[in-house]
């Protein structure tokens, strides 16, 4: 006779069910945090990817041994994460601590909520999406169907929506959801909880972004907004605005400020989650038409299609390109991360190794002369001289038309040629202080060492034919002068490769011990956006040189979107540089006081500094060897002078130069070897960061009479724009 089964064994043989399980966006979390995919956690478990989805969405629920061996999984990696895995809040250093986090502190002056999008891209999900949670009828739109990393569990819609008048709010991938706020408050409780909208975190000490609602005209005024702002000057709606007392009377709070083109509406964090919206409003110019050519006008699906695109290459937009250029340099190496203490087993705050932890004070010549650091030394209205304030700014040079040659003044047509992404070629492994400056006198020159050095560099004449790299204007320096570290070095470079009878000895400096490649990630995931993005408009880093110059003729036409989209990635590195030294704003600012900016820890111009003089000694640094591999012979040792058939520009400006050639095309211009490549260390054509590209030609006739007039041909040797306005 067989044994008789025994249900209560069979019970117990199934395994624990009521097995503890984190909430389903922490199970998804710890996953990421391990770097584990999904795939692999199915795989240990013998379950599918698709059920392990649902256990992180919160659609299914594992049970028995499978839902033991998958708490086991999770306690071992949270067990192993534990002291670098934050749980931030709104608005503070993400920390695991027992109690809540504090609510966000206000904001600099542009609002900036940090924001992340997927750090790499993964396959499109096939099949049907996820069905929004309040059960909203979705239906196809007309966007762009290009690839798009799949929907993090916890944000099954996506970083964005962009909301219209008739309640639709259009999704990355076609989705549309039906929204049925009908004023601010219910819009900002949809979108935290019904949208399922948002992007994870760039790095694990980092924090999620936070949802992002673009409002269209017509959903501007379905929510009670105005067509357009009445106070141009602050950029907000008055303090006394119905929708304004609509968000206090719903207890949720506005930053600093205010209601304006990119308007951030937060609570207090809740159970250690974030409760904070991000809008953006069109017809008060939030997409403006620098950073976002032609953005605006699209229907609502493509541009659902063109920012998210953004949001998955960068960051979830969270305000102007510079903010959010900025922003990404925090998203993807936070200031702090949760360090436990051994003796008491409590979490706290503590610094990320290799990040900016702290707002510190410039030194005295690196400040603008608005901070309190340059009022305490000198009486307003004081004009600083080169020994007293450091001017490391791009090139704007043209050269004296009197200096063209007999054989310049015979060649046929100018040559631009354009420098891709300098800045973001310039920010590549450039150390960067992480600390607090210190003062040194008489101090031996290290290149390594970033800072502010003040030192005379009047002693190296250079071909006057060429801009001194020492100075914006290309004009020689007549003293002692400030510069940072990258262009101090370069001067030792000249003085030792060509033999220059200088002596260089600074007389002091302001340095800093504590520094870092700071800047690394920002460069890495911006290069690759760019790269991306120019692949997407069919240029390539596999294309020879005439299929190069081919394609860039009509890339930015051949897909609106992509270029939009290229135009911001481009913006961003130039605006978030810039931001780096943010001046005050607004018309109650006065002179020597403190301005909101100096707060944060990104408030550094001596990094300003540093990526604007790497990116100008190198295109100085090009031009010196283009001009050697076009001259019959070397020059002499101890003389920065070139041969009249030396290849040598006529205009500088920031990361464009033009030259006279006799052929239209730069192809027939730049110099190459015997076996016919690139000359070693000049310019050359190509997609990547720190090549070039054709700017534009025009006739020598044309650029003369620039000169003649002191114009520069650089700024608009492109199609006869303003290469500055253009954002180039």
């Amino acid at each position: 006779m067989p044994k008789k089964h025994d249900p209560v064994d069979a019970l117990l043989r199934s395994g624990p069910r009521r097995t503890h399980l984190p909430e389903p966006a922490e199970r998804a979390r710890l996953r990421g945090g391990y770097g584990l995919t999904q795939a692999e956690v199915a795989a240990a478990l013998a379950v599918t990817r698709a059920t392990v989805a649902g256990w992180e969405s919160g659609r299914s629920e594992p049970q028995g041994a499978t839902r033991a061996a998958y708490a086991k999984l999770l306690e071992g990696i949270a067990a192993q994460l534990a002291p670098a895995e934050p749980d931030s809040g709104p608005g503070q250093e993400p920390v695991r601590a027992p109690a809540p986090p504090p609510d966000p502190p206000e904001p600099t002056p542009t609002p900036a909520p940090a924001t992340s999008a997927p750090s790499t891209p993964r396959p499109a999900v096939a099949g049907k999406r996820p069905a929004p949670r309040n059960g909203a009828p979705r239906r196809p739109a007309s966007a762009p169907t290009a690839e798009l990393p799949a929907p993090d569990p916890q944000f099954v819609n996506g970083p964005l929506a962009v909301l219209d008048g008739d309640g639709n709010a259009y999704c990355v991938g076609g989705l549309v959801l039906n929204c049925p706020a009908k004023d601010i408050p219910a819009l900002v409780e949809w979108a935290l909880g019904d949208a399922g909208i948002g992007a994870p975190r760039l790095d694990r000490n980092g924090r999620d972004s936070d949802p992002l609602i673009v409002l269209t005209e017509s959903a501007a005024l379905r929510l009670g907004l105005p067509a357009e702002l009445e106070d141009r000057r602050g950029l907000r709606l008055p303090d006394d605005h119905k929708v304004n007392k609509q968000i206090a009377k719903a207890k949720w709070t506005l930053t600093k400020r205010g209601f304006g083109p990119w308007a951030r509406i937060y609570r207090p964090a809740r159970e250690g989650r974030r409760q904070c919206v991000q809008l953006a409003v069109l017809p008060w110019d939030a997409l403006d038409q620098r950073g976002w050519p032609g953005a605006a006008t699209l229907p609502p699906a493509e541009l659902a299609h063109v920012l998210g695109t953004y949001a998955a290459r960068v960051i979830t937009p969270c305000g102007s390109t510079a903010v959010s250029g900025l922003e990404l340099m925090t998203a993807l190496r936070p200031p702090t991360r949760p360090v436990k203490d051994p003796a008491t087993g409590t979490w706290a705050s503590g610094p990320v190794p290799g990040s900016l932890t702290r707002a510190v004070d410039p030194a005295p010549p690196e400040a603008p002369d608005e901070h309190p650091v340059v009022a305490a030394l000198h009486p307003r209205g004081h004009w600083r001289t080169p020994d007293e304030v450091i001017d490391e700014e791009a090139h704007d040079w043209i050269r004296d038309p009197q200096l063209l040659t007999d054989a310049e003044c015979a060649r046929k047509y100018a040559v631009g040629i354009d420098v891709n992404t300098a800045f973001l070629a310039a920010a590549n492994r450039l150390p960067v202080g992480l600390g607090e400056p210190v003062h040194l006198t008489s101090p031996d020159f290290d290149k390594a060492l970033p800072g502010s050095w003040l030192i005379d560099l009047s002693g190296i004449e250079m071909d006057p034919r060429l801009p001194s790299p020492f100075t914006p204007r290309g004009s020689r320096p007549t003293g002692p002068a400030w510069y940072a570290t990258p262009t101090v070095a370069y001067a030792h470079e000249l003085v030792a490769g060509y033999g220059l009878p200088v002596t260089l000895r600074p007389i002091e400096a302001w340095v800093r011990p504590e520094h870092g490649p700071y800047l690394d990630p920002w460069h890495k995931r911006l290069a690759d956006a760019y790269r991306t993005t120019m692949a997407e408009l069919g240029v390539t880093t596999d294309l020879d040189e005439h299929a190069f110059l081919a394609a860039m003729e009509d890339h930015k036409r051949s897909d609106p979107g992509s270029a939009a989209v290229l135009a911001a990635i481009k913006s961003t590195v130039k605006g978030g540089i810039g931001k780096l030294r943010e001046r005050p704003q607004g018309a109650g600012y006065r002179p020597g006081e403190r301005w909101p900016a100096l707060r944060r820890p990104t408030w550094r111009p001596d990094i300003r500094a540093a990526v604007i003089a790497t990116a100008r000694v190198n295109m100085h640094r090009k031009l010196l060897r283009t001009a050697a591999a076009t001259q019959s012979a070397p020059p002499p040792a101890g003389r920065l002078y070139f041969d009249d058939d030396a290849l040598l520009p006529i205009a500088l400006l920031s990361d464009g130069v033009v030259f006279l050639s006799d052929s239209p095309s730069p192809l027939d211009l730049l110099p190459r070897t015997t076996d016919g490549r690139p000359a070693p260390g000049a310019f050359r054509l190509g997609v990547s960061p720190g090549m070039v590209k054709h700017e534009g030609t025009k006739p020598l006739l044309w650029a003369a009479q620039l000169l003649d007039e002191g114009l520069n041909p650089a700024r608009h040797i492109k199609d006869g724009v303003d290469a500055v306005a253009e954002g180039e």
